[in-house]
């Protein structure tokens, strides 16, 4: 049974920058309700109303993984563990954005599959064999077809991003060699819910992960996770290393073990713990938005660092404007001379010299906190301040 436990609103396709703005329309489905909910058996929390993916992945998908230095250097240690510790002949990535991942391996050992056919494109230029379609079992049997068999298939912030979670990983099975390995990340509800981080749901997030779900999730199809690792990236992910339960030359760890007790122990197996949590989220608006107000009322100004579409359900849901924020700054060129989705507040190409005369910078990309601060040492040395809702409305 899924439960309901928030309510985010209405709210716009977080990643559909507009060229000029205009106030969209519920009627015209521009806009959607934002509800989540808790499935009491499985333990997976998911959106109610779920997007076409078609919509949210098309020609124009402005994220790109390169533009972050984080990930990149995320990425670059994580080909060098894929490569020690498992040595793949034949390695598979779903959602292979702009091959932030993939350009630490070899060419002719990559495959890479991506539906966003701007990002594609650049890994074909490349040189990598790239699959410009979307992941499911027809994709699955035609690189069967080819390669008979994948050692090792590894996705990031994907997987969670397509509605019919059977299929990915029945086609996953259907890929694997025998003794291949599954390695999956995406962010930690746990953490999501210690750190209060509703700016995780948008439409793109169908679900957001736990150990305790994931573990039920793909038993179906004789899988079973071996390790689990931290990360620091998208305010606290989990790094899932999953194979075939009649694998027995690799020992389960752990780290498996201990984080579905951490889990279960922080109260997500049961809905209570879902329902608190979507209390303290109307608390956490209401508190951002007096934030606001008063600095408004001082005369502050105050601009948006790092567009995202975190930062666009936030906006949203807390209805703040370009009365509160004069304008967000970012460095992706695709999303330039916009508009935030749903808003009237215009995206700039990021310069420093748009910090000038700046008293607060909301931070819409939290998650990149700490790269951020190290970049803007000059703005906060000349006593500059930033405002954050994670993991409660406060000025820094």
């Amino acid at each position: 049974m899924i439960k309901k436990f928030l309510d985010l609103g209405y709210q716009p396709l977080a990643n559909k920058y507009l060229k000029s703005y205009k106030k969209l329309s519920i009627k015209k489905k521009e806009l959607y309700r934002l509800t989540v909910g808790f499935d009491t058996k499985t333990k997976l929390v998911s959106l109610f109303n779920k997007i076409p993916d078609r919509i949210m992945f098309d020609s124009n998908y402005p994220y790109k993984s390169s533009m972050s230095k984080t990930m990149t250097d995320s990425f670059k240690k994580l080909s060098i563990k894929i490569k020690k510790r498992f040595n793949p002949k034949l390695f598979l990535e779903i959602g292979s954005n702009d091959g932030a991942l993939i350009k630490n391996f070899n060419k002719n050992q990559v495959i890479c599959v991506e539906p966003c056919s701007n990002l594609a494109q650049i890994t074909k230029r490349k040189g990598y064999l790239t699959y410009n379609n979307y992941w499911d079992l027809n994709l699955s049997n035609k690189i069967k077809n080819r390669f008979n068999s994948v050692d090792v298939i590894y996705s990031a912030n994907t997987l969670t991003h397509i509605n019919d979670l059977n299929q990915v990983f029945k086609s996953i099975s259907n890929l694997l060699t025998q003794d291949g390995i599954l390695i999956i990340e995406d962010p930690s509800f746990l953490e999501c819910i210690k750190k209060l981080s509703y700016d995780q749901f948008y439409n793109e997030h169908i679900y957001i992960f736990s150990a305790l779900s994931v573990t039920k999730l793909i038993l179906q199809f004789n899988l079973e996770l071996f390790d689990i690792e931290k990360l620091d990236t998208h305010g606290g992910s989990l790094r899932y290393y999953i194979k075939r339960i009649n694998n027995n030359k690799i020992q389960i760890k752990d780290t498996v073990s201990k984080q579905i007790s951490t889990e279960l122990k922080f109260g997500l197996a049961n809905f209570l713990t879902y329902k608190k949590f979507g209390i303290s989220v109307k608390k956490s608006k209401n508190d951002l938005i007096q934030i606001f107000k008063k600095l408004k009322d001082k005369n502050k100004k105050i601009i948006g660092y790092g567009a995202t579409a975190k930062a666009c359900t936030v906006l949203n849901y807390c209805k703040i404007d370009n009365e509160m924020i004069d304008y967000f700054v970012d460095t992706t060129p695709d999303k330039s001379n916009r508009f935030m989705p749903g808003k009237s507040i215009k995206i700039k190409r990021y310069k420093k010299t748009l910090l000038d005369n700046v008293d607060y910078i909301y931070l819409g990309a939290w998650n990149f906190k700490n790269e951020i601060f190290k970049k803007e040492k000059q703005f906060i040395k000349r006593g500059g301040k930033f405002i954050t809702h994670v993991p409660f409305p406060k000025i820094i």
